[in-house]
């Protein structure tokens, strides 16, 4: 490692460390801070730096005495860039695979490169200069403050960067957050990627409601449409399923209705008939612990002869919820193809006063169905005029 990338990985480092603890190191870090370090960066980066080696490059950095030169790889260089510039979570296979160029490291030389260059000096400039940048800031807090202020107006979201920071920006927040799976959210670039965990929006004899990793938005609007699409879900246990949350509150002790494609095999002890269907259902809140199931259309009766041709058709799916006072319109969509026509499954009448849209993949609260990752990769909102 030549001079200028020992210089620009000391900054990096630094600016890493200040990420983890909130400033940088003062001197060698401990063998806990290290050890702490190595976790962070790996539950954001999916990438792996040992604590010993961070420990070696804290010494080196800080000039501590009886320290020997360190000489990161360019793959270590590129872990803690991806950390600083919030990358896309990945691991070492599918980066090896895709970014065995290490862009970050690269891309974080070019910027620190740019920030310590020094401008020539232009002194008739200065005042135009001034100005424009002046202008700039005028506007951006302009647009911030009125898109913080409208934040339930037309929106769209590709899910292209899922990462806290861009997630929050765009006004979604995380409720009941299970790391383990929050951590693989990214798991395929340009998804939101959810799991069916275990849970439900209504108590039973054992357990409260609870919805893990459930993705949600604030609500004023009285009329709306929203819809969501996903990517190859195709449940095969019980209660795997995904979709919409609409929810008075977000302790469910409100009402709450839920939109999703549901797998079911559950015939109360006849035959069994393994379905995938689409299901809505209100709950009441509170202790309520009877939910009322207010659709269940059957749209794929499975065999071992059509299990394929079911998946192939399940390619693409997308739920979508009208509301127009306390009329719901609920519609569903599905085919092998991205542009499927959506189909009305029920329009009903329902005393709800929705401050809350959620994303949520469950299985209920039964212990024997897997993880199933839902791709989310389009969410849609569009408030409406509410027809008198």
């Amino acid at each position: 490692m030549n001079d200028l990338d020992a210089s620009i990985f000391s900054a990096l480092f630094k600016e890493a460390c200040k990420k983890c603890f909130g400033d940088a190191p003062a001197g060698t870090l401990t063998e806990t801070e290290s050890k702490l370090f190595a976790n962070k960066i790996f539950d954001e980066t999916g990438l792996v730096i040992g604590a010993k080696s961070i420990k070696n490059y804290s010494s080196f950095i800080s000039g501590a005495s009886g320290t020997r030169n360190e000489n990161p790889s360019v793959a270590t260089m590129d872990t803690f860039a991806r950390f600083v510039l919030n990358a896309p979570y990945t691991d070492e296979v599918q980066r090896k695979a895709r970014e065995s160029h290490y862009p970050y490291w690269f891309q974080y030389k070019e910027q620190h490169h740019r920030s310590t260059k020094k401008p020539t000096p232009h002194k008739g400039r200065w005042p135009i200069v001034t100005g424009i940048i002046v202008l700039a800031v005028l506007l951006l807090t302009f647009l911030f403050f009125r898109q913080n202020k409208n934040h339930d107006g037309k929106f769209s979201d590709d899910f292209s960067s899922v990462s806290d920071d861009s997630l929050s920006s765009r006004h979604w927040f995380v409720q009941s957050k299970n790391d383990d799976y929050w951590n693989r959210r990214n798991e395929l670039p340009g998804y939101l990627s959810l799991f069916t965990l275990k849970g439900d929006n209504w108590p039973d004899s054992s357990n409260r409601p609870i919805i893990q990793n459930l993705v949600l938005r604030s609500n004023t609007q009285k009329c709306f449409a929203t819809e969501v699409h996903l990517s190859q879900f195709f449940p095969m246990q019980n209660w795997q399923q995904a979709g919409i949350l609409l929810s008075e509150d977000t302790s469910f002790n409100g009402k709450s209705l839920r939109l999703s494609f549901t797998y079911n095999d559950f015939s109360g002890g006849f035959p069994k008939s393994r379905e995938i269907i689409i299901q809505a259902i209100i709950s009441s809140g509170g202790n309520s612990d009877k939910p009322e199931e207010i659709a269940h259309s059957v749209i794929f009766k499975m065999d071992s002869i059509n299990e394929e041709l079911v998946r192939q058709n399940l390619r693409y799916s997308a739920l979508r919820i009208e509301k127009q006072g306390p009329q719901f319109r609920l519609l569903f969509s599905n085919g092998p193809l991205a542009n499927s026509a959506f189909k009305e499954l029920i329009t009903r009448n329902i005393d709800m006063d929705i401050r809350y849209i959620g994303l949520f993949a469950l299985r209920g609260f039964v212990d024997s169905a897997a993880a199933l990752p839902a791709k989310f990769d389009y969410f849609n909102y569009e408030p409406e005029e509410c027809k008198k």
